[in-house]
């Protein structure tokens, strides 16, 4: 990428950003904060109800369940780094500082990518369930299972700082617009007065190393995970573990195609426009409907989802 240009302002460094919103009037912007704020209502009670639900239910205690509590922890927090902020550059042209830029971007790409591990985890537990049961409780113990999730915590920790600190060790001095509703990668980029071939090589190259190891992960768990349940002589026990690892996959191929779509290949977003809408569903619709997924197509959720609503009916 070239270095930009724009007069006077490149001699002087940038204090503060201004995140633009999506196109359109000011009908247009009360329709989208009206959706936004629906589905954002909608992914935090979601998550909190999963967070509650398998705390409070002792049925829920397994290794799958807490991978499940911390994914929808993941979810919860993400979509909340961005969505109040974008919810009132919806009513107003909304201002954030580089420091609060760099925050808001350093804790997005450290839950972004927390998830894209503990998804991989996620799959390599029930591998472990289906494949090796003898083995399970041994090795997805609760000590195993907490290393795990904080491995995922520090990976995606680690990406973020580099993330972080590569992209704000440019300068910023051709214009303080940033051409999207958060602070992120590809559109501060846009805005360095120079060349950021390096840190597009870091983007592309550590999205690539972590979208494409962690999907491995994922697709050699499921085959083997296929073939298991093939063998199977229980009709019963196949449809309830395609059931449970269908939930699972179809969480897995929602994050990881946008993902890929926005981070993992140059140019595959061909518009900021474009890139607005992709991050929409990773941010805010991914988030919203995981907790969907796995209540919807999950027994044990929706059976400890209507034990709760008895004792609360009861008291």
């Amino acid at each position: 990428m070239q270095p930009h240009r724009n007069g006077n302002l490149s001699e002087m460094p940038l204090q503060e950003f201004v995140l633009d919103r999506f196109e359109g009037g000011p009908q247009t912007q009360a329709l989208l904060f009206a959706l936004f704020l629906a589905l954002y209502v909608v992914a935090v009670l979601g998550n909190l109800t999963m967070i509650m639900v398998i705390t409070l239910d002792a049925r829920l205690h397994s290794s799958m369940y807490f991978f499940l509590k911390n994914l929808s922890f993941v979810d919860l927090c993400y979509s909340s780094v961005i969505y109040p902020k974008a919810l009132a550059n919806f009513l107003s042209s909304s201002k954030v500082t580089f420091g609060g830029c760099a925050t808001q971007l350093f804790f997005f790409s450290l839950l972004a990518t927390a998830e894209a591990f503990l998804l991989a985890v996620m799959a390599y537990d029930r591998f472990m369930a289906i494949c090796s049961p003898l083995r399970y409780p041994i090795s997805m113990r609760p000590s195993v299972c907490a290393r795990l999730v904080l491995g995922c915590y520090c990976g995606g920790c680690l990406n973020s700082v580099l993330q972080t600190s590569f992209t704000f060790s440019l300068p910023f001095c051709s214009s303080n617009h940033i051409d999207h509703f958060f602070c992120d990668i590809p559109p501060l980029l846009k805005l360095a007065c120079a060349d950021t071939t390096l840190n597009e090589l870091v983007l592309f190259a550590i999205s690539d190393l972590i979208i494409v190891g962690t999907i491995l992960v994922v697709l050699i768990s499921y085959g083997y995970i296929t073939v298991t349940i093939l063998r199977m002589r229980s009709g019963g026990g196949r449809h309830k573990l395609f059931s449970t690892c269908g939930s699972h996959m179809t969480a897995v191929s929602l994050f990881y195609g946008t993902v890929f779509v926005m981070y993992a290949q140059p140019g595959a977003v061909e518009s900021m426009e474009q890139g607005k809408v992709v991050s929409v569903f990773y941010t805010l619709v991914i988030p919203m409907l995981n907790p969907l997924i796995y209540s919807l197509r999950n027994k044990d959720v929706k059976d400890a989802l209507q034990r709760l609503g008895q004792k609360h009916t009861a008291t």
